[in-house]
């Protein structure tokens, strides 16, 4: 497993990992298509989430969570839609953090640029670069 994979493979654990997991250099690639990243990353986002936020649970269209980037005690205000025409979409209710899609919240989980992200999500999906 590469590095990339590692990183969205992974539960973000502290913030030195998180740290470490943002200054990794990424290998050399052309121009990635975040559409294409997007939807690849959408066909199998349970599978990620599961990954990323490990103890969540799936509650109707939503996987709830704690939020790993700050001291989360019970699940609830962390969610991500996992169905329907907003899938995708995130937001932590306790902080106001959200985004619209699996590239910003794996940019958000580990501190990431949201071109890092979606390249490292390209890449683990065999996305191919544009």
């Amino acid at each position: 497993m590469s590095d990339s994979e590692y990183e969205l493979n992974r539960r973000p654990e502290s913030n030195v990992d998180r740290t470490r997991a943002a200054a990794q250099d990424l290998r050399p690639s052309g121009r990635i298509d975040f559409e294409e990243a997007k939807r690849a990353a959408l066909a199998v986002l349970p599978i990620l989430l599961a990954r990323w936020l490990p103890g969540g649970r799936v509650e109707g269209a939503e996987y709830v969570a704690l939020n790993p980037t700050r001291n989360d005690r019970s699940p609830g205000s962390f969610k991500i839609r996992i169905a329907g025409s907003r899938a995708g979409r995130w937001a932590d209710f306790a902080t106001g953090d959200s985004g619209g899609d699996p590239i910003a919240l794996a940019a958000y989980l580990f501190q990431l640029s949201q071109n890092q992200a979606a390249k490292k999500i390209a890449h683990m999906l065999g996305v191919r670069d544009v």
